[in-house]
């Protein structure tokens, strides 16, 4: 049966991103190498090496991002008591002390790999040229983005029905003084 409404038809699907083709396949392909490089270190000292291994980059980890946490809440209050905004200068900033954590929970998880790489986000250097390419990266995206204002960004959000049609109406709620007539009891919701 029809109703005389053309069938809608939707957009095709947008087109899959490079990042969400190749992440998974990048994240496989790191743990198959986390876990070879962990066998080759076993083999060459011992098990027991590269377990204490593991367990000292766990709890290195944990101290950096205890450490870094509380320096990020101290300068969160500071500039809370100030009335400002919290400096985001030098390492001591907040993009410091978000590298600082990255690196503190690329110890904690199990490998050498990213042992090594949470180490160099240790070394203050390190963290100010990455800190610039990621604020660098960030600014590029942001200004490749489309143009609009926060209420455009929810109309594009908002679900739409399959037939497009919006109708508009007036809410009255008959509890107000003045209201007209008994109240009736609601029908049930249903779809």
């Amino acid at each position: 049966m029809t109703t005389g409404t053309p069938t809608p038809t939707y957009p095709a699907r947008p087109r899959r991103s490079r990042m969400r083709t190749f992440l998974p396949l990048g994240v496989a392909a790191w743990l198959v190498l986390e876990i070879w490089l962990l066998t080759l270190v076993a083999g060459a000292a011992s098990g027991f090496a590269v377990f204490l291994l593991l367990v000292a980059g766990f709890v290195l980890g944990s101290v950096v991002i205890k450490r870094a946490g509380r320096r990020a809440f101290q300068n969160l209050n500071e500039a809370l008591q100030r009335g400002g905004a919290p400096s985001g200068s030098g390492s001591s900033g907040s993009s410091g002390n978000g590298l600082m954590m990255l690196g503190g929970l690329l110890l904690m998880i199990p490998g050498l790999i990213s042992d090594a790489v949470g180490l160099l986000l240790l070394i203050p250097p390190v963290q100010k040229a990455v800190g610039r390419y990621a604020e660098r990266t960030f600014d590029r995206k942001l200004r490749a983005a489309a143009p609009g204002t926060l209420s455009d960004a929810f109309q594009q959000a908002r679900i739409h029905h399959p037939d497009g049609k919006v109708v508009q109406g007036e809410v009255i709620d008959r509890d107000e003084p003045g209201a007209e007539g008994p109240r009736e009891p609601r029908p049930p919701l249903t779809r």
